[in-house]
């Protein structure tokens, strides 16, 4: 380049740089390259067709006035945009333009006649505020707070390396998947604060699928298709929540599909999060689903005992309050569903020992259970269970936990084994906590007996039914 091309063009920058925030400034103005100077013309080279237009579309009065004002009133621009980068035997080949040919820089009539700009939500932000390096990630989300288990421990390895070297690693995209309230949320937006607050500058952006269709469809219905497409194809790290949602959203799987082209040739990292595996996505174009699967699909599973005491451990120690090992364990054991329904329990038994000021014990706990458990709203749960079996036989209620094996005691224990299983959503391990500390094979037992007995002895097949009754009345 030219010395006084490059002066000239380091002044220019001096401009821009005091009309735009350092993100765009470095994303955009940085990699232009000054060719030469001839007269009062400046031509730059930039290396893309889509740079040149978005550069017109976003940046052009901008631009305007660094020329003006470093090369006066009759200063001109033009561009060298590079079409063919080349190789070792032929020279990169670049088609020039002068400032204002782009199509997208058309302008429009507002109601009175008078030209003005078409321009949508995202050229405006880029321009005027910092809303376009709005991440959309919630600080509170990181590895520090997301404990690590059998049930996520390749989601979370895998996570981490994409967060050390985004885009760079095989795991491009990145995939999680698995039920509702089992940390995808969490995983992908801990990965997105690790990138954003990393050495490197990366504009990090997540984006639920609703969010990202209503915005298509927003950008379909005012014109500015084109610009939102733009947005989306600058993103260095693009994380998309309930990837499933596309199904059958034809216009937006199209869209989606050249963002992500465009985002993993440019070795941007893509990380998105389903209910269910790429296989069992319905509604999704094959050309989508085949490339889901150029990476990394990790699953996510139900948090085992080990995994849930962490987690309760971990959130009350954030929040500065002890809990008693009982009560850790009784949580542990009864809510096996998912980490969102387990820091439902622990938040309400936090908020009912602080306003009511009494100490967080077994009892409490099992108040706390019957407003947040499902089955136990339907006050069909274990202790009512428990209670409705041992009134039944006549037998004390202790009885049933207890380690004796008499016969009446031994079958009554299993008739109320067998209707916790039917009647609430406990898993088999849990239950057995519930009846002394048994083990999941007591309780398969316990209902294989059950049944076994039903069909062949009358009189205990009405004794099941006549409870059955109760229990079906209380649920209703």
């Amino acid at each position: 380049m030219s010395s006084e091309a490059n002066a000239v063009w380091k002044e220019c920058l001096r401009v821009i740089e005091q009309h735009v925030n350092e993100q765009s400034f470095s994303t955009w103005f940085k990699p232009i390259n000054p060719v030469r100077l001839d007269g009062s013309s400046l031509t730059i080279q930039v290396p893309s067709q889509f740079f040149y237009e978005w550069l017109e579309d976003n940046y052009v009065e901008v631009l305007k006035l660094a020329i003006k004002t470093t090369l006066g009133a009759g200063g001109r621009l033009e561009y060298a945009v590079v079409v063919d980068r080349g190789n070792s035997q032929n020279q990169p080949y670049m088609v020039s333009y002068p400032q204002g040919n782009a199509s997208a820089t058309a302008k429009k009539a507002n109601m009175n006649g008078t030209p003005q700009e078409s321009r949508s939500p995202f050229e405006m932000q880029s321009l005027d505020s910092d809303m376009l390096l709005q991440s959309n990630l919630n600080p509170n989300y990181s590895f520090n707070t997301y404990i690590e288990g059998d049930c996520n421990r390749l989601a979370r390895s895998a996570g981490f390396a994409v967060a050390t070297k985004p885009g760079i690693t095989s795991f491009n995209p990145l995939m999680v998947y698995g039920g509702v309230g089992l940390g995808k949320t969490h995983l992908v937006q801990a990965i997105g604060n690790e990138i954003k607050n990393g050495p490197e500058d990366k504009f990090v952006l997540y984006v639920s699928s609703e969010k990202f269709v209503n915005q298509f469809m927003d950008s379909i219905k005012d014109g500015n298709v084109k610009s939102f497409t733009n947005f989306y194809m600058q993103v260095d790290v693009l994380i998309i929540d309930d990837i499933q949602f596309l199904a059958g959203k034809d216009r937006t799987q199209e869209m989606f599909f050249h963002i992500f082209n465009h985002l993993h040739q440019n070795k941007k990292q893509i990380i998105m999060t389903s209910d269910c595996p790429p296989r069992d996505l319905k509604g999704l174009e094959e050309r989508l689903l085949s490339r889901f699967k150029w990476g990394l699909t990790a699953d996510l599973q139900m948090p085992d005992f080990e995994t849930r005491v962490a987690i309760i451990k971990r959130k009350m120690q954030s929040e500065g309050i002890y809990i008693p090992d009982d009560v850790i364990e009784y949580l542990a054991y009864t809510v096996d569903t998912n980490v969102r329904e387990l820091e439902g329990v622990m938040i309400s038994l936090i908020a009912h020992a602080s306003l009511n000021r009494v100490e967080i014990d077994l009892t409490l706990a099992k108040t706390i259970m019957k407003n947040i458990v499902k089955d136990i709203e339907t006050e069909v749960g274990i202790d009512f269970i428990q209670k409705t079996v041992s009134d039944y036989f006549e037998i004390k209620l202790d009885d049933l936990k207890a380690k004796t094996r008499k016969k009446e005691i031994v079958t009554a224990r299993q008739v109320a084994m067998y209707f916790s299983k039917e009647f609430t959503n406990h898993s088999l391990k849990s239950i057995g906590y519930h009846f002394g500390g048994r083990d999941h094979s007591t309780v398969i037992h316990a209902i294989q007996t059950v049944n076994d007995l039903m069909e062949t002895d009358t009189a205990f097949r009405n004794s099941v039914n006549e409870l059955k009754k109760k229990f079906k009345m209380r649920s209703y």
